[in-house]
């Protein structure tokens, strides 16, 4: 073999090498980060959410699916979930709790809530202590690298409702006090689940203090906030880039619409982003929507 001969194929080699270089990722991970380095918010109904950081950790938020009318049958099947890090609940209201015991245990992961529920969790032996860690308003965890949630004031009420062992029957226990979320991802996007609540003039504060880029929003009456409400909350308070209606036509009782809430937004600064059950809604590093994926069938 002459010298240009034993060249040619030395230097495919190295362009080769060079090419899987660049074109591989440079460094693994236990938890696969979301697609292009994205957040991604499922809505399954009412007021649950499975939310992916973008470095692919998974907070399951309100989590009413198994028994929620809205949320598509095919969804109706906790192990669809995959892997769960850590379950939040708002209140003990059944329709935000009922599958977050479930949940928590399947993953072995905590579930943490308002202190006064985890209380009442723990005491009724939900789910082993370690797994009900509590905090209450204005307190901040750090549940994951670069992740903090902050519980705020929610206006509503909070009970937990189980079968009293003694009876045989449902019984009310304390739910302590209902709280909403300020979930702040790695790159600082900022997220506001509201939980159940009322309007009240304190939204204000959460605006000044936490400056939420997406608000997850009540509005179907009622029980909580109703259209015209929740927009009020939008446009005086909050302001926030992006707002989700959610917590509507479950009941009889709370039938705000999303289409009467745009409505009442009027032209509002804020884009109003009318998910559909088992969409998922992304958005990129830098903060903006990136897309929604359609329901899976």
């Amino acid at each position: 073999m002459n010298t240009r001969e034993f060249r040619r194929p030395v230097l495919c080699l190295l362009i080769s090498l060079l090419m899987l270089m660049f074109s591989a990722p440079l460094c693994f991970s236990e938890d696969a980060p979301t697609k292009s380095g994205q957040a991604e918010l499922l809505w399954y109904g009412q007021s649950a959410f499975r939310l992916t950081t973008l470095s692919g950790k998974v907070i399951v938020i309100d989590p009413w699916i198994l028994k929620n009318p809205k949320t598509p049958a095919n969804l109706k099947d906790l192990d669809r979930m995959g892997k769960v890090d850590l379950v939040i609940v708002t209140h003990g209201h059944w329709d935000h709790i009922a599958d977050a015991p479930e949940i928590a245990k399947k993953n072995n992961v905590p579930l943490w809530g308002p202190g006064d529920l985890n209380q009442t969790l723990t005491l009724l032996g939900v789910l082993p202590p370690q797994q009900l860690p509590r905090f209450n308003k204005g307190g901040t965890i750090n549940p994951f690298p670069g992740v903090k949630i902050t519980a705020v004031h929610a206006e509503h009420s909070s009970i937990y409702v189980a079968v009293n062992p003694a009876t045989g029957k449902d019984y009310p226990y304390p739910g302590g006090e209902p709280v909403g979320f300020i979930i702040e991802l790695e790159n600082g996007f900022k997220i506001y689940h509201a939980g159940d609540t009322s309007l009240f003039g304190d939204m204000a504060l959460i605006e000044q203090l936490y400056k939420p880029d997406l608000a997850l929003l009540p509005i179907g009456g009622h029980f909580t906030m109703g259209p015209q409400d929740a927009a009020l909350a939008v446009n005086q308070f909050l302001k926030p880039t992006y707002v989700i209606p959610m917590h509507y036509q479950t009941n009889p009782y709370n039938i705000g619409s999303p289409e009467d809430f745009v409505k009442y937004l009027g032209k509002s600064k804020t884009k109003a982003i009318v998910l559909q059950p088992g969409e998922t809604i992304r958005f990129d590093a830098a903060k903006k929507m990136a897309g929604i994926q359609p329901a899976e069938k």
